[in-house]
């Protein structure tokens, strides 16, 4: 199942906006980065954690994001695409500068393997403040 969404799931935020600090709940471990042939981009690989009901919220990566949910089960929002569930073994692919959120949904631990494809030297994520435009209607 392809689902724009996650990873996202794997960074957190800071008061600058990028997605250097921890978020509480939630846990990034970049497991390794490597230039690319195509100059000026970088694979990132990281391991993204979620408590039960932790979240991370609206924001985007300078690039592609392909992501395995290795354990749990996640809620993507993903902008111009109904929400989607994912669950241990689904895979979700989110395009560049796509604004996505993820949530654990499940009862226990999440885990997601994300593999990111960006641009070298900008932040691998970016907080979207929230407004009209990006903040869900209540349901």
């Amino acid at each position: 199942m392809v689902a724009a969404g996650a990873a996202a799931a794997l960074a957190a935020v800071c008061a600058a906006g990028s997605l250097k600090a921890q978020q509480p709940g939630f846990k990034r471990v970049e497991l390794q980065r490597h230039d690319l042939s195509a100059q000026g981009r970088e694979v990132v690989q990281a391991r993204a954690e979620f408590d039960p009901g932790a979240a991370i919220g609206q924001h985007t990566h300078p690039g592609e994001e392909i992501g395995y949910i290795l354990e749990g089960t996640l809620e993507f929002e993903v902008a111009g695409k109904p929400n989607v569930t994912l669950k241990a073994g689904e895979s979700f692919f989110i395009p560049p500068e796509t604004i996505h959120a993820a949530k654990n949904v499940g009862k226990g631990p999440a885990k997601v393997l994300a593999t990111y494809f960006v641009e070298k030297g900008k932040p691998l994520a970016t907080m979207v403040k929230a407004t009209a435009a990006t903040t869900p209607a209540p349901k």
